[in-house]
């Protein structure tokens, strides 16, 4: 399921610097620029209740956004952020301006389904998360909004990685790990000291 494109309204702004952008964020306004696609960088700001729930909602690098920018749309996706280091509240923004040709690297969130169809899980195994996202490379148009792992079938000792997974159309693996592990399914800690006791037996004798 591609992810939806959200409308977010913005000002332009005229003045640049770090006075500039105290008087914004007085106004209750979060300075930031567009830029990209090969055209000049566009100086705005937005409200700072808007930027603020988009960036604490989660997914906020990985979404495309429609900034109406006093009447003038910009299909964008935000690149970066800054918070203050002692209050987290939204410092400054940039969005870089997005065609449907352009290809992107994302952070796509993983969900696991069928957990009760897992033989391992339903023994008491846990499911250990190595990665909660995947860094995808996918097309602009055609951001995912999830990547689905299946865990039916799966046993203790069995592991999911990425070459096991179907990716969204379009979308290929980014890591420089190769074949990503995505998740195993490991032993209960109460099998593994028997069976961690079992050896030690062994090894006695």
């Amino acid at each position: 399921m591609a992810a939806t494109t959200k409308v977010l309204s913005a000002q332009a702004r005229d003045g640049v610097g770090k006075g500039a952008a105290r008087e914004l964020r007085r106004q209750g306004l979060v300075p930031a620029v567009i830029y990209g696609d090969k055209k000049a960088p566009v100086t705005i700001a937005i409200a700072y209740k808007d930027a603020h729930k988009y960036i604490y909602a989660g997914g906020f690098l990985s979404h495309i956004i429609e900034l109406d920018v006093d009447g003038t749309k910009h299909r964008v996706i935000p690149r970066d952020y800054q918070l203050d280091p002692v209050r987290d509240f939204p410092l400054h923004v940039d969005f870089l301006r997005v065609s449907k040709n352009t290809k992107l690297n994302v952070q796509v969130h993983v969900n696991f389904i069928n957990e009760e169809a897992s033989p391992g899980l339903k023994r008491g195994g846990t499911l250990n998360i190595v990665h909660h996202t995947l860094d995808l490379t996918v097309s602009a148009d055609n951001i995912p909004e999830e990547v689905t792992v299946d865990l039916t079938g799966l046993d203790i000792g069995d592991s999911v990685h990425i070459s096991n997974v179907k990716l969204p159309a379009g979308a290929v693996d980014h890591s420089h790990e190769e074949d990503v592990t995505i998740a195993t399914i490991v032993a209960p800690s109460a099998l593994k000291s028997a069976g961690e006791a079992d050896d030690a037996e062994a090894t006695a004798e």
